[in-house]
């Protein structure tokens, strides 16, 4: 008849189930801190989408205008459509980015 635990007998539990000592000083996050830690982490990739095509939004519509102001007795060439509709294109995306981030 088995009567329970000798003495001084060890159980020895799987390495993942053991804690050590300093197991104790885990900190423990809510769904609701988790959540709101990668609405964080994302809003901060959102903006710093945002001032990269800022950027490239400055850098296109720089050229845009080099393009027109180069341009002969107002004839405007295919470059300047495709730099123009690549402005639009950017700004639009910036647009939705700023929407998101409300």
């Amino acid at each position: 008849m088995l009567a329970g635990l000798a003495v001084g007998q060890e159980i020895h539990l799987p390495p993942m189930v053991r804690q050590g000592p300093n197991t104790s000083n885990i900190p423990v996050r809510s769904q609701e801190e988790a959540d709101r830690e990668r609405a964080r982490k994302a809003n901060e990739m959102l903006q710093m989408e945002i001032r990269r095509d800022t950027e490239k939004l400055l850098q296109l519509t720089t050229e845009l205008k080099d393009f027109v102001d180069k341009s002969d007795q107002g004839i405007l060439s295919v470059d300047i459509l495709k730099k123009a509709e690549q402005v639009e294109k950017l700004a639009r995306r910036v647009k939705s980015k700023i929407k998101q981030s409300y």
